[in-house]
């Protein structure tokens, strides 16, 4: 099954194209927000596909612990079914999700034995393993098993992590195609912030057709000069026929850097974890709610924005919610976040298309990242 991208517009780097995949079109570049457990926290199917959700981030390690692989695979159309979804759907390897249980897992060549943080019972999970619950997941586009380089990390313990996620990648690979698959399967770069192992991981990759790539091991705690280094070595080395993903990235400012530097896919937490904490995004800076400053604040929330949240709700209200742990505050949050970063990826599209992406870019690296009156 051959995926189908289509370009359509350029400007120096960033570009806008079509992403064909089973289950729709995606139109590039695209946030993907994260639906750890089969559902984006607070937000029901219908509700994002009103805010103009294309592709949503599935979790395989979560789902193949609860509820299991096997009970996804009962409901018609695996994951999509299950969770009432019928737009396209990545799942991640969870190779991330290994990772960050660094004191309960041991990694060897087959792959990663550790302690469930559901149950306490040990697990086994190697690539093919990983890739078979995505294939019951019939996810669009599948990720294969990696090892997560940590930062920092040394040249050497780099290289080791990284020709590990090599041979599992082929693994994957093998495992994904061995029969007619559910959709598409992106190999993911590794080799840290060290420039060499980056290539050296895109000349292994190359030697199989995958559908797209992605470039993982970033957003672990690099400095951000560090990631736009390593981004501007990496992606001019990848197909540009195929599809290119920045996993786990970021604040918009850092989406906008990278897709000046030619990546069409995101996705992260941070939209739906920052509303649960009361940090909102705006067009002057992200805003913490809970602050005694927006008490008496009967002004929308964002004055330039044309979410449901900001049309029918004060900053006083949404901090009264806050205050009182009402869920509607969790929702009304998370729906204005998720606006915000699917209305800045229509803008970058629309300015792609225009010419007129450095303008927008500016304006967007300019915001700062909290708002002077998010310190009072």
């Amino acid at each position: 099954m051959t995926l189908r991208f289509e370009l359509l517009h350029s400007e120096g780097a960033a570009r806008c194209a079509r992403l064909h995949l089973p289950h729709g079109v995606v139109e590039t570049p695209a946030f993907m927000p994260v639906g750890t457990y089969g559902t984006v926290k607070a937000m029901a199917p219908w509700e994002l596909e009103a805010l103009g959700v294309q592709i949503v981030l599935g979790n395989t390690f979560h789902l193949a612990l609860r509820p299991g692989a096997e009970i996804v695979g009962l409901h018609r159309d695996g994951l999509h079914g299950f969770m009432g979804w019928t737009r396209p759907i990545l799942t991640d390897s969870g190779g991330f999700q290994v990772f960050s249980l660094a004191a309960l897992r041991q990694i060897s060549e087959a792959g990663v034995r550790f302690r469930s943080p559901v149950d306490g019972s040990e697990v086994q999970m190697s690539p093919e393993d990983s890739v078979e619950v995505q294939r019951v997941l019939r996810s669009d586009i599948a990720m294969a098993f990696d090892d997560c380089t940590a930062y920092p990390a040394t040249e050497a313990q780099a290289r080791e992590s990284m020709e590990r996620s090599m041979r599992w990648a082929e693994r994957s690979y093998l495992h994904y195609y061995r029969d007619e698959p559910p959709g598409h399967l992106f190999g993911i770069v590794q080799g840290g912030v060290h420039t060499t192992l980056r290539s050296a991981s895109l000349e292994a990759l190359g030697r199989r057709e995958w559908a797209g790539l992605a470039i993982g091991g970033l957003a672990v705690g690099e400095p951000e000069s560090e990631r736009l280094r390593v981004l501007e070595h990496t992606v001019p080395l990848m197909p540009s026929h195929r599809p290119r993903y920045l996993m786990g990235v970021g604040y918009p400012q850092d989406i906008v850097a990278a897709v000046q530097r030619g990546v069409d896919l995101f996705d992260c937490v941070m939209p739906t974890r920052h509303a649960r904490n009361g940090h909102l995004f705006t067009s002057a800076g992200v805003i913490n709610i809970r602050n005694a400053c927006y008490q008496r604040d009967t002004g929308p929330l964002d004055p330039e924005c044309r979410c449901s949240t900001c049309q029918r709700y004060t900053r006083a209200y949404l901090r009264h919610l806050d205050r009182c742990g009402e869920i509607l505050g969790v929702r009304l949050g998370t729906l204005h976040n998720l606006h915000f970063y699917l209305d800045l990826m229509r803008q970058i599209r629309a300015s792609i298309a225009a010419g007129t992406l450095a303008q927008l870019s500016a304006r967007i690296l300019a915001i700062p990242r909290r708002s002077p009156a998010a310190m009072a």
